[in-house]
């Protein structure tokens, strides 16, 4: 890894892969980095089947290796690294990493979001032992067992149905009355044989020895207290925007980055993209079209800088 770079990405998810590539295509010098492999979120994705193009399922995994495939193939870099601190000097930028400093004429912050816990008793001292925020990764560990499903948006519903073809004995709650996922997804998991599905709920308390043994559960709108028994708890309460490496000036009340409609924030030559950003909906696709549109803007900057951009 050199010490300067044109642009510099930091994430490797979808909108990151998808700015590399067209960074890259730019004919700028393009620096990915990511702390850990590339893919993101997506990573967790068992069957894509809602990306514009792709007929034929495809997994989150297969997806990013694709990408990554295409940034390379035009010229983009990859390094393994923490983006610790972003910070503006002069007319470049010095991103400071755990492998070292970088100088860039340009960033772009597509580092995501990490999943959110739920803040109960057991959940910290089970996590790996039963309580898990990812279905692909640990699912299979579970197979045929008694697994509760915690959260009611579109993760909640995919990571669901994807367990549900590993154990017919899913019970998925959700706080509300009636889940947030898209429709299509929510009739999905109501109609699954496999999957039970309690309104209303929430659980207070993860309870076991040395693996998941049982879940206390409260229903909002009876005030009903049971204790109830698995073997694994599967997490998806929302996430939460990956921002520590960024001034907080750019940030909203929730944390995520503020960018106008060509993906810059009010920091000319910084750039987001992907789920760190304010944004109404956060998809795969919605996020490689973020990093299309960031990459394109920064080679405009670029450009604008050195005086040489097109009239």
């Amino acid at each position: 890894m050199e010490s300067n770079y044109e642009l510099v990405i930091l994430g490797a998810g979808p909108a990151g892969l998808a700015a590399a590539q067209y960074g890259a295509r730019a004919n700028l010098k393009t620096l990915v980095l990511e702390e850990l492999a590339p893919g993101g979120l997506a990573l967790i994705i068992d069957k894509l089947e809602n990306y514009p193009g792709i007929l034929d399922t495809v997994s989150g995994y297969d997806l990013a290796e694709i990408m990554v495939k295409q940034a390379e193939r035009f010229g983009a870099e990859f390094a393994s690294a923490s983006a610790e601190a972003v910070e503006k000097k002069g007319d470049h930028f010095e991103v400071r990493t755990s492998e070292g400093s970088i100088a860039a004429e340009a960033v772009i912050v597509a580092t995501g979001a990490k999943h959110r816990m739920l803040g109960v008793l057991g959940e910290e001292r089970l996590a790996g032992r039963g309580v898990s925020y990812c279905a692909t990764c640990d699912g299979p560990f579970f197979k045929g067992k008694r697994i509760l499903v915690v959260g009611g948006g579109d993760s909640a519903c995919d990571e669901a149905m994807y367990l549900s073809n590993l154990s017919d004995k899913v019970t998925m709650i959700h706080r509300k009355d009636r889940f947030r996922a898209q429709k299509a997804l929510a009739e999905r998991v109501l109609s699954s044989p496999s999957i039970t599905v309690v309104f209303n709920t929430v659980a207070e308390e993860i309870e076991g020895t040395n693996k998941v043994e049982k879940v206390r559960l409260r229903n909002l709108a009876t005030g009903e207290v049971w204790e109830q028994p698995f073997e694994a708890v599967f997490i998806f309460v929302g996430s939460d925007p990956t921002t520590g490496m960024v001034p907080v000036a750019i940030l909203d009340e929730n944390k995520y980055i503020v960018t106008d409609e060509r993906m810059e924030t009010s920091i000319p030559g910084l750039f987001a993209a992907g789920d760190v950003r304010v944004s109404p909906f956060r998809q795969v696709v919605t996020s490689c079209s973020d990093g299309a549109i960031a990459a394109h803007a920064a080679s405009q900057y670029i450009d604008e800088k050195r005086g040489a951009a097109y009239r």
